[in-house]
């Protein structure tokens, strides 16, 4: 019942292409398109829904399926932020806050209830749910938190790029030369991959601070992105897969 990626490079780069793209995507929705931040968040929430239904009936690993609804985990997590922390009147630090809490408790209740948090002991759908829960809070939380950063810090979009992107580089040196647990760094560079992805979108679509590309030009670029690495993906899966790996 394996059915999440391997932790490899191409998974790093998928997931840095998919949670930017969430937040150029949610903007897309929400500002570019006018929807607004509550009925973007109720409509993509949805979708996640209706992807994540599917997702948990697979018996196998489908890099479409799976890359998608992390994909809607972003773009919802994105509306959803700025839902609570402008339409709520929450600001970046107490929203940002509050999900954290909300991750914390959720790890929490995965680690006892099932012993770990280990992505490669991911083998019942109670456990499957756990892990969906927590990656939608931990991309709901970086768009709060790269915000926060950019904004609330004053380190800009690109300054907060730079040290989200410092501190994901030093994660990879401790998990590469240290005996630090593996399962603790992967889920702080996985909720660090969010932010990183949310100033990096920011940057490329904001004209204050940013490159001043737009929010569609911005999606369609990173989807072209997300496409190329995820036929890669997909080719090495089945390579892998022809030599019985």
């Amino acid at each position: 019942m394996n059915k999440l990626p391997r932790i490899t490079l191409y998974f790093w780069i998928m997931k840095i292409c998919a949670t930017t793209l969430g937040e150029t995507a949610g903007d897309l929705f929400s500002m570019t398109l006018k929807v607004g931040y509550a009925m973007s968040s109720i409509v993509l929430l949805s979708f996640f829904v209706i992807a994540l239904v599917f997702q948990l009936v697979s018996k196998t690993y489908r890099p479409l399926l799976y890359w998608g609804v992390i994909l809607l985990t972003s773009t919802a997590g994105t509306t959803m932020s700025d839902f609570m922390d402008r339409t709520l009147g929450l600001g970046y630090a107490k929203g940002s806050a509050i999900l954290v809490a909300l991750l914390l408790s959720t790890l929490a209740l995965w680690r006892f209830t099932s012993g770990s948090l280990s992505v490669d002991k991911i083998r019942t759908t109670r456990v499957e749910i756990f892990y969906w829960i927590a990656i939608l809070f931990s991309n709901t939380l970086g768009t709060a938190l790269g915000d926060f950063l950019a904004d609330d810090s004053g380190l800009g979009f690109a300054g907060g790029a730079f040290l989200i992107g410092g501190l994901i580089l030093v994660i990879s040196l401790l998990a590469l030369y240290t005996k630090i647990s593996k399962v603790l760094l992967f889920w702080l560079a996985f909720v660090l991959t969010r932010p990183f992805g949310a100033t990096l979108g920011d940057f490329l679509t904001k004209e204050k601070g940013g490159l001043n590309l737009g929010t569609v030009y911005s999606s369609l670029v990173l989807a072209a992105i997300l496409g190329v690495v995820m036929v890669i993906t997909i080719k090495n899966k089945d390579m892998h897969e022809k030599q019985g790996v």
